[in-house]
């Protein structure tokens, strides 16, 4: 792959450009598709947050024009970004494991 190839795409945000890089040297992502996961996650990232934005500037819940509290848009909007960030990095297949024995059962029993 080029090398730009890995450099954090310029739409995301300063924070999700940081998680890029973080999770792009800490678990060496360095396939095409691994990319794409990374980039999409990324991309909900962005999303959760600027819904977060919208709802502690709106709140969570609103008055419908019948006096009836309803829940802001922006939470589900949240929650789906959340949910689609999470399935993208675990389609990442990142190993959370250890990379050394520790405190714990040994494997086999």
């Amino acid at each position: 792959m080029a090398k730009n190839s890995k450099q954090a795409p310029k739409h995301l945000s300063r924070e999700a450009k940081t998680w890029w890089t973080a999770i792009l040297h800490e678990f060496n992502v360095d396939d095409a598709p691994g990319l794409l996961l990374l980039q999409t996650s990324m991309e909900a990232f962005d999303r959760m947050r600027d819904a977060q934005d919208a709802i502690k500037q709106h709140g969570m819940v609103f008055t419908d024009r019948y006096g009836q509290c309803r829940p802001n848009p922006a939470c589900g909007v949240e929650k789906d970004a959340r949910g689609q960030m999470l399935a993208a990095l675990k389609s990442l297949n990142l190993d959370l494991e250890p990379l050394r024995g520790g405190p714990g059962r040994p494997p086999g029993r």
